[in-house]
């Protein structure tokens, strides 16, 4: 699979959906917004970061032999066991997980701070297996594994499954259960009954054993408690981070134990400093988390190493050999030559690792394209044309994705794309001239470099596009000047309270400017606006437009004195009640204003996902190159959805789904008043 072509089609799909609910009426604000989104203002270019590799650690079975590990770890911790197979491969080691796996046989607290991908869990799990297999299984919980979220807990389950369900025993030599909310009473009530050797839940869940009557006997069977282990440390931080070192105590306290020894996992927790700064820093916050100290020497960092060899890239030969590598543009397909390439070594130093106080760090992901990219990098290193550059390094990529080793099965470079999609927010202007405005879609008080000119966030009417400024109306006094009679300011669409001020819309128009006579104003207003006598009704008085001359600062200019200050616009109070230019109008006082204009950021994040999920999925399942069991996954549970797919009908289904959106939004504007992702789901059955 082309990961990078499924990025692009991902990329234009969401800017098909993103843009499908906004009409623009101005030309200079469309062209703006479509320059905005042809440079990737929204979705800048992806960033590249190979997965790296670690240091070897050796076996379980070297670490059984030395009598580090009970014998029956052996038989647990193997690989690709099955059913049909329940011996499997020998399990190796990272350095980083046997240094883990030493300290917690010293009966120390420790923390592993490792990225992603580095075999974190083992380095907790394989010390509680032993330890429950040294004491004995069926005692009572002899760990604790707490997860910020639940979806992690549910990871942890399978893999525990891997290692537990299958081997030369009828019975798990160690039991372990989850406890958290989303389990049914049954599984709670065998929980409490019957206390597993590894409990798997969330602090949540841990507050509420710790303070429930009904999970007494589960609190009875803490005795013997040995390990607390907390995973993603980072997550920890401020008052939940207070809360969660309040709740380690409570549970210390609660179980009586005086062996608990506790465990921490992250992938970040710090980046300044030096590596055995980072290592103190790290030990001290555990420790006041914990509330038992962590030293310094056991906060154990990942151990990484090359894949292909470290060379000199200020080397005029290594440079040369370089530039012949991107001239040929033909990646290596065999894993040793692969590695042996050049190119490949100027790649991993560049995306991989790098040197950082004599350790081997991971690289910052950083993109392909762009004046600062890996692309631009390589073409000033080579002279070879940047387009070119672009194409031979995702190539290069790919083919080391594809090349594996074959003990292994680990292809030679495993990278990752990191995408930021932004769903926007909105163009802002200032509040001068159509032909004269300063456009921009970063949001900020005023133009750069001028102070004077205040900038104003503009929403679109979803019926003709027509841009109105979102604004806040002060009164007169809160700007200098005597002569001012208020002043604008920016505020959220959706938001209508302030103390001070109204909340409103400035409309500007030279094309459909409001009209100044009596009748032609009449003409132009909602016809629920007037009585049977032709008459406006005593209490839309005071929703009707009012003419006020605005400077480029945003100060009102006094209503009386219209002169060439300013420019000439029409003041309407929020809530959106109709369009001043095509003449929409919306009963009543209820409804959302973005439900009525629109912005950038107007689209449900959920759907925004949902479109996303569905392009990701008609992109693998055309790809011939994906296995056959991989292509089976990626079926709907929908059996409606599954065969729109099966017959070829994805597009339409994606129609469908993105006017049903549409429909959503109508219906909860005009019926309810709300968004559709505030309606319940009975609205839509």
């Amino acid at each position: 699979m082309d990961v990078f072509e499924l990025r692009q089609g991902l990329i234009d799909t969401y800017r098909d959906y993103a843009t499908s609910f906004m009409r623009i009426r101005d030309d200079r604000i469309r062209m703006c917004v479509e320059e905005a989104l042809d440079s990737g203002r929204l979705w800048p270019h992806p960033r590249v970061g190979l997965n790296p590799s670690f240091e070897e650690g050796g076996t379980i079975d070297d670490l059984v032999r030395e009598g580090l590990l009970h014998p029956g770890a052996s038989s647990i911790f193997r690989l690709k066991k099955s059913q049909t197979d329940a011996v499997g491969k020998s399990l190796s080691l990272y350095r980083h997980q046997t240094e883990a796996i030493r300290v917690a046989a010293q009966d120390r607290n420790y923390v592993l701070t490792t990225g992603t991908g580095s075999g974190k869990s083992l380095a907790y799990i394989i010390p509680i297996v032993d330890h429950v297999l040294r004491s004995g299984s069926g005692s009572g919980v002899k760990a604790i594994v707490v997860y910020p979220m639940n979806a992690l807990a549910n990871s942890q389950m399978e893999e525990l499954s891997k290692f537990l369900d299958h081997g030369p025993w009828i019975d798990r030599p160690v039991t372990f259960e989850r406890y958290t909310g989303q389990d049914d009473d049954e599984t709670r009530e065998r929980v409490q009954s019957h206390p597993p050797d590894i409990l798997l839940t969330n602090y949540v869940m841990l507050e509420l054993i710790l303070t429930r009557y009904r999970d007494r006997r589960l609190v009875q069977g803490l005795g013997s408690l040995r390990f607390l282990v907390l995973d993603e440390l980072h997550s920890y931080r401020g008052r939940q981070g207070a809360d969660v070192a309040l709740l380690v105590r409570r549970l210390r306290e609660a179980s009586g134990s005086e062996a608990l020894r506790c465990v921490g996992t992250s992938a970040t927790l710090s980046t300044e400093g030096a590596y055995e700064e980072r290592r103190q820093r790290l030990a001290a916050v555990s420790s006041r988390l914990f509330g038992a100290e962590v030293h310094p020497e056991d906060v154990i960092g990942e151990t990484l190493r090359r894949v292909t060899p470290d060379r000199d890239t200020s080397d005029p030969a290594f440079i040369s050999a370089v530039s012949g590598e991107v001239e040929q543009a033909r990646p290596p397909h065999r894993l040793e030559d692969f590695v042996a390439d050049p190119l490949s070594s100027w790649i991993e130093t560049i995306f991989g690792v790098q040197f950082e106080d004599d350790r081997l760090v991971r690289a910052t992901p950083i993109a392909i394209e762009g004046a600062e990219g890996a692309a631009a990098q390589l073409a000033e290193v080579t002279g070879v044309n940047e387009a070119v550059c672009e194409k031979v390094l995702r190539s290069y990529l790919l083919a080391g994705h594809e090349v594996a080793n074959p003990e292994t099965g680990a292809p030679a470079f495993a990278f990752r794309l990191h995408q930021f999609i932004s769903r926007g927010d909105t163009v802002y202007a200032t509040p001068e001239p159509a032909a004269d405005r300063h456009l921009t879609l970063a949001g900020q008080r005023f133009v750069p470099g001028d102070r004077g000119k205040s900038l104003l966030p503009l929403a679109f009417c979803r019926a003709c596009g027509q841009d109105y400024y979102v604004v806040y109306r002060h009164p007169p006094g809160s700007s200098g000047g005597p002569r001012h009679a208020g002043r604008l300011t920016p505020r959220d669409i959706g938001d209508r309270h302030d103390d001070e001020a109204r909340p409103g819309f400035l409309y500007m128009s030279n094309e459909y400017p409001w009209p100044d006579d009596a009748d032609e104003v009449h003409e132009r207003l909602p016809q629920d606006w007037s009585d049977a006598d032709h008459r406006l009704r005593s209490h839309r008085r005071g929703d009707v437009p009012r003419p006020v001359e605005v400077l480029p600062d945003g100060s009102l200019d006094a209503a009386d004195t219209i002169d060439v200050d300013g420019v000439v616009g029409w003041w309407t109070p929020a809530p959106f009640r109709f369009c001043l230019a095509c003449g929409v109008s919306y009963a009543g006082r209820l409804g959302r204003d973005f439900t009525r204009l629109t912005t950038l950021g107007s689209e449900g994040r959920s759907t925004a996902t949902t479109i996303m999920s569905l392009a990701a999925v008609r992109h693998l399942r055309e790809d011939d190159r994906l296995p056959a069991r991989a292509r089976k996954l990626l079926s709907f549970t929908d059996n409606r959805q599954d065969a729109s797919l099966q017959a070829g009908h994805f597009n339409d289904f994606v129609q469908v789904t993105m006017l049903r959106s549409a429909l959503w939004r109508a219906v909860a504007a005009s019926r309810w008043g709300l968004r559709h992702d505030e309606l319940p789901q009975k609205a839509f059955d």
